[in-house]
């Protein structure tokens, strides 16, 4: 397990003196060379394992026969009201995109020990759309990316696609809702960039794979193309 650490400098220290941080999941003081997760909540999150068999886990098995899936890994199992859920809460509804920073730095570092990311060419977040993503301020899943991209210089690409659509919430609907709600919602702008090329989609959660398989299914109209998974959350049916 990887622990992501700010430097301990006395700037810091004196900053934490003045505004002491806390830890976004127990809401406890965080140490000096903690940052965003205390190290008891960082070991107690779900994490998944799914890394070690990113071909066919269970987030695996939700993309075959929708997408060309090569492998997936969602970092921690997803429960509405578990107190890891906080992560995912605070990241989409509280300006808090250094949250998906840290989590996308941490994840990476985890799962490059398990060779995930071998050959992949780059990284999509999935897009949000505009109205959306001006009254958030920042698209959760680019903030994630940034993350995964400083820890494996991947790089990251958001011009290739775009969601055209402002569809509703998929919070409160059901399997077949959240399918018929993002369907047809993406446009596949620069199909020879994603040409041959095995890209990685990353989102904060993933529940059904709605989302994911209809945005996965639009760049596969470029051709040849091979699509890997990684999340935040996995909700686990």
């Amino acid at each position: 397990m990887q622990t992501i650490m700010k430097s301990n400098s006395f700037f810091t220290r004196l900053l934490d003196l003045i505004a002491p941080r806390t830890c976004v999941v127990c809401d406890n003081r965080l140490a000096i060379e903690e940052e965003i997760i205390c190290g008891r909540c960082n070991v107690r999150l779900p994490r998944t394992g799914y890394s070690y068999d990113a071909y066919e886990n269970e987030m695996a098995k939700v993309f075959w026969g929708r997408i060309p899936v090569e492998r997936c890994a969602p970092f921690m199992y997803y429960q509405a009201r578990a107190a890891s859920a906080n992560l995912i809460y605070l990241l989409k509804y509280h300006n808090r995109p250094d949250i998906g920073e840290y989590l996308g730095r941490m994840m990476a570092e985890e799962l490059k020990k398990d060779y995930f990311f071998e050959d992949i060419d780059l990284i999509i977040p999935i897009p949000l759309e505009r109205k959306r993503q001006r009254q958030r301020g920042y698209n959760q899943s680019l903030m994630i990316a940034k993350g995964v991209s400083d820890a494996t210089a991947l790089p990251i690409d958001t011009g290739i696609i775009v969601r055209k659509v402002y569809e509703s919430s998929q919070t409160e609907k059901n399997r077949w809702m959240r399918n018929e709600n993002v369907e047809g919602v993406f446009q596949l702008l620069q199909p020879e960039k994603a040409q041959g090329k095995h890209i990685l989609l990353i989102d904060d959660v993933v529940t059904t794979g709605a989302t994911i398989s209809s945005c996965g299914q639009e760049l596969a109209k470029a051709g040849d193309v091979k699509i890997s998974v990684m999340s935040i959350g996995f909700a686990k049916h």
